[in-house]
């Protein structure tokens, strides 16, 4: 079943240089378990389009579309109604831990406060369910540590403690952004194992948020690939990685250690002045007139393989 469906969503910041359209009509779906992988280059919307399930954006952006979960519009409930739902049922696991945790309330005071406001236990269980959740997500010294604050952790255990208070109200979805920037790679492969194993057991869906395709290929079912405001590729992990359709894909792919570290010609497009027609079309070798001109939609090119280019048309 369908858990989470995004249908033309877009999210447009209004600036004095003009509007920012970091999100420009992404339509996408999660299901119930799925684990889908959203990567992309630094810019293109991705961190955008999770603040926007949560509600979370500015005030100066203006959100158009249909986010529906479990069956119901998260853009037309009410405050009241999407704090019920922001950290019960879905939940975020933000990107820097150290600068998304509050410098001056202890860790376990942090992880407390899902369970305290929508489980309304009291401190005492609440302060042993941090302690269990802790522990499950391998911190050691679990008793000691809830009563720490961020800055004696180290970046691998902030990271655990920012999983801990996602997953500590079970929601039926998480959403992840860039769990393992900026960790080294030997915490990073301890991050990946623990969110494979967390997930598993408790069924939990995942949107993970990352440019990092290795990451995605460890923890995900399917990847969307995303391009300034736009996704131009969903495909399971196995299909993306066998057979890339986009050449944005082709190109991302071939800039991995192991393809030869070939960049991507060209630099990614303002998002206050996109290009018409393919956003992609400046930076593509197999660009035509038509790409320059027309927006290409998503076709289906493959059992649940989608690709935005005329290519395939």
């Amino acid at each position: 079943m369908t858990l989470l469906s995004i249908q033309n969503l877009k999210a447009h910041f209004h600036t004095e240089d003009g509007a920012v359209r970091a999100v420009n009509g992404v339509d996408m779906d999660i299901e119930e378990g799925e684990k889908l992988g959203l990567i992309g280059e630094t810019g293109c919307g991705k961190t955008v389009l999770g603040l926007a399930i949560l509600r979370l954006l500015s005030e100066n952006t203006t959100v158009e579309g249909r986010i529906l979960y479990k069956g119901q519009d998260i853009l037309t409930m009410s405050d009241h109604e999407i704090r019920k739902i922001r950290g019960k049922e879905i939940a975020m696991i933000f990107q820097n831990p150290l600068s998304s945790m509050n410098p001056v309330l202890t860790v376990g005071t942090q992880v407390a406060e899902p369970v305290e406001l929508h489980q309304h236990l009291k401190k005492k269980d609440a302060m042993q369910r941090v302690i269990e959740m802790l522990k499950s997500v391998k911190i050691p010294l679990p008793q000691e540590r809830v009563k720490e604050y961020p800055h004696e952790f180290s970046g691998g255990m902030r990271q655990r403690a920012m999983i801990a208070m996602g997953l500590i109200c079970m929601p039926s979805l998480i959403i992840a952004d860039e769990p393992t920037t900026g960790l080294d790679v030997t915490i990073q492969a301890q991050i990946i194992e623990l969110m494979k194993e967390v997930l598993r057991d408790s069924g939990t869906s995942m949107l993970l948020i990352t440019h990092d395709l290795t990451v995605a290929a460890e923890l995900c079912d399917h990847i969307a690939v995303m391009y300034p405001g736009e996704i131009i590729e969903y495909a399971s992990v196995r299909d993306l990685f066998k057979d890339p359709k986009h050449p944005y894909t082709r190109g991302f792919l071939d800039s991995l250690p192991d393809r030869g570290l070939k960049p991507i010609a060209g630099i990614s497009p303002s998002l206050i002045d996109l290009p018409a027609g393919c956003k992609f079309h400046p930076r593509c070798s197999l660009a035509t007139e038509r790409c320059r001109k027309e927006r290409p939609e998503l076709i289906k090119v493959g059992i649940k393989h989608y690709v935005r280019c005329f290519l395939y048309d």
